[in-house]
């Protein structure tokens, strides 16, 4: 995209309260097993239901100026488990339960064989996604490294060999997807953040081997985890830099709430920036001026022409009223920075 400042969501869009259960869904954080039991709709009329809050997704997007549009992972329970559980050598029907990163139990399925993808599992996404909107769209996987993280190994060696044949089944998604038109394939590593030190043992491995022999454009988002699940923020970034060296072509990160140090964004030369510029902890709907004042602390690292407006992270758990606020102030900021830079 030429345009200068495009703006874009992380991924997720805000889910009606009459789809699913809100209250539930903060309580299972986010689930890494399928929970069918927070869906309000019968199982039966779903597949109808969830087609049409993705067209509220697409259509707030679209009328709010955003200019990469999503499928606001409507038909997701979490970022991670539609894909993560569809792939064979994967037992979600017995779990093992953990203390996650938030404090508070999860359920995690287990590796009890290879994993192998069998099928695609979100391309009819992808098309139905590009079937209601002329725009640019994006559509967001989970990360190797990530899913590896959210599950219990009693089948592979290593560690690192388990991740490496997640890595080959999202090699076939991602390759599926752009051949079905996908303008950007964005991949959720944030358990790269959580947890540094097993992903540079082999975190960005995986994350190239994901990528390998892929044409496209490609995303990696890393982060501090949902602000409705994680409300402390560390100072900075425990890895970030590590991702000078995988394939993508752009880099999404969160500035707004944890008040980030643009300064490490020097250490991701050539990379396009999505720079979180919304904190999603706090639902006060910001003006443009304060995102505008977000995004020149990164103007100071990296130039205007690697910068993509984003919220922090997914607008998930966010009131729909509220998301949209700050999606506008964001877009509102988008047409400041274009026209000062115009003007410069």
């Amino acid at each position: 995209m030429s345009l200068l400042f495009p703006t874009t969501l992380v991924g997720s869009y805000p889910q009606p309260d009459w789809l699913i259960d809100k209250a539930q869904l903060l309580e299972r954080v986010p689930p890494r097993v399928r929970a069918t039991e927070l869906w309000r709709v019968p199982a039966q009329y779903l597949q109808e239901a969830q087609d049409d809050a993705t067209l509220v997704a697409i259509r707030a997007q679209e009328e709010i100026g955003i200019d990469v549009v999503t499928d606001g992972e409507i038909r997701r329970e979490s970022y991670s488990n539609r894909f993560a559980t569809a792939l064979e050598g994967i037992d979600q029907d017995n779990p093992v339960s953990i203390v996650g990163r938030s404090g508070r139990p999860n359920y995690l399925p287990r590796i009890v064989g290879p994993i192998r993808r069998t099928r695609a599992v979100e391309v009819e996404d992808l098309l139905f996604l590009k079937a209601h909107t002329t725009r640019q769209v994006k559509i967001t996987v989970p990360g190797p490294f990530t899913m590896l993280q959210q599950a219990q190994n009693v089948h592979y060696p290593s560690e690192e060999a388990a991740a490496m044949d997640y890595a080959v089944a999202l090699n076939a998604e991602i390759k599926d997807l752009f051949a079905h038109g996908a303008d950007v394939v964005q991949i959720d590593e944030p358990y790269m953040q959580a947890r540094p030190d097993k992903a540079r043992e082999y975190g960005v491995k995986a994350l190239n081997r994901a990528l390998e022999g892929v044409v496209g454009t490609t995303a990696v988002h890393i982060c501090f985890g949902y602000a409705a699940v994680v409300q402390e923020r560390p100072s900075g970034y425990d890895f970030l830099p590590e991702l000078a060296a995988c394939g993508v072509q752009q880099v999404s990160i969160e500035t707004a709430q944890s008040n980030l140090d643009c300064a490490i964004l020097k250490t991701l030369p050539g990379k396009q920036i999505m720079v979180g510029c919304l904190d999603l902890n706090d639902h006060t709907v910001e003006s443009a001026d304060t995102v505008v004042a977000r995004i020149k602390r990164a103007l100071q690292y990296i130039p205007k022409e690697r910068v993509i407006l984003a919220p922090d992270c997914g607008m998930k758990y966010l009131p729909r009223s509220v998301a949209d606020g700050k999606l506008r102030a964001m877009v509102e900021a988008a047409r400041v920075l274009r026209r000062e830079s115009a003007g410069a």
